[in-house]
């Protein structure tokens, strides 16, 4: 049997989807609700003089963060819930190096009963309107002792929705 005949039928199921992150629509930078400044250190360039790909994770975890610890009220070392990181990724378009300023853009892509997938556009040298890197990663809120998802209540959620965009694929 030729691997044709196995492929072809579930090509469709085997076929990647494109993901969200890689249309070019999300490296523009009027899509982004909330920013932060991130001044690069000279540890974060790699061997190869531009800021290693490690670096743009803790950027992306800060600028997410920081959004939930002061604009939902998120207290990380006390509120009833916490979020555990599901499934994260970071697409690069453009390479950034020290000594440069990024500007990190939020928005969130989708809410869930329990779930909250979130975008980041970095943003090199804090004037270009493209991003150099989107990445990003969903969050399931649970319940901080028996780590069950919990639902996100209602005061939680209408802050989330001030930076939330919606998106129809084509």
């Amino acid at each position: 049997m030729s691997l044709c005949r196995v492929v072809r039928p579930c090509f469709q199921i085997l076929k990647r989807e494109k993901s969200l992150s890689s249309l070019s629509e999300y490296r523009d930078r009027s899509l982004y609700k909330y920013f932060i400044d991130i001044q690069t250190r000279w540890r974060d360039n790699d061997i190869y003089g531009h800021v290693n790909n490690v670096v743009y994770g803790e950027w992306i975890d800060t600028i997410v963060n920081k959004y939930l610890i002061e604009k939902c009220s998120l207290q990380p070392l006390q509120s009833s819930s916490i979020g555990f990181v599901v499934s994260s990724y970071c697409e690069y378009y453009s390479p950034t190096s020290y000594p440069s300023i990024i500007s990190a853009g939020l928005l969130i892509k989708k809410i869930g009963k329990s779930s909250v997938d979130y975008q980041v556009g970095i943003f090199a040298n804090n004037q270009t309107t493209k991003a150099a890197a989107v990445g990003g990663f969903t969050h399931v809120f649970v319940n901080r002792i028996t780590h069950r998802p919990h639902p996100i209540d209602q005061q939680f959620r209408s802050k989330l929705l001030t930076i939330f965009h919606e998106f129809h694929q084509k």
